[in-house]
């Protein structure tokens, strides 16, 4: 931090315990106007007693928390809107990366195992199995 931004001319070369000791007109863009409106509503005369007022420290918490709360709803917002892209077009199948093709899945109970080159063998054994009159177990 430049501290040549933030405090008057006359305080430059202090130390901070100097600068935190000195009146609130210290800051730059605070006047001696400003100084003595801020003691009478809130009794403060020092950098240090500004810093310490509960009504600066509530808001720059509550200013932290709400940067905080923006760039999670930013984070997530993006991260939902990978696995939607990620979902719509599947970077593991490559005949629909490459033909614009969005694949479309169906309830494992609706399967045509002759068609779905998933679990076309698990279906056929236990197509099998029913038409032997075996007892049909579930795939697993």
């Amino acid at each position: 931090m430049n501290i040549e931004k933030i405090v008057d001319h006359d305080y430059l070369g202090k130390s901070f315990r100097e600068i935190a000791a000195a009146p609130v007109s210290a800051l730059r863009g605070v006047s001696e106007a400003d100084a003595k409106a801020l003691q009478h509503a809130f009794g403060v005369r020092t950098v240090r007693e500004l810093a310490e007022l509960n009504f600066v420290r509530w808001a720059g918490a509550l200013a932290t928390l709400a940067d905080a709360e923006a760039a999670a709803g930013d984070l997530a917002g993006e991260g939902l809107l990978d696995d939607a892209v990620e979902m719509t077009f599947p970077a593991s199948d490559p005949i629909s990366v490459d033909s614009g093709i969005t694949r479309i899945e169906v309830a494992p109970d609706r399967v045509d195992a002759h068609a779905d080159h998933q679990s076309a063998g698990r279906q056929q054994v236990t197509a099998a199995a029913a038409v032997k009159g075996g007892a049909r177990k579930p795939a697993k």
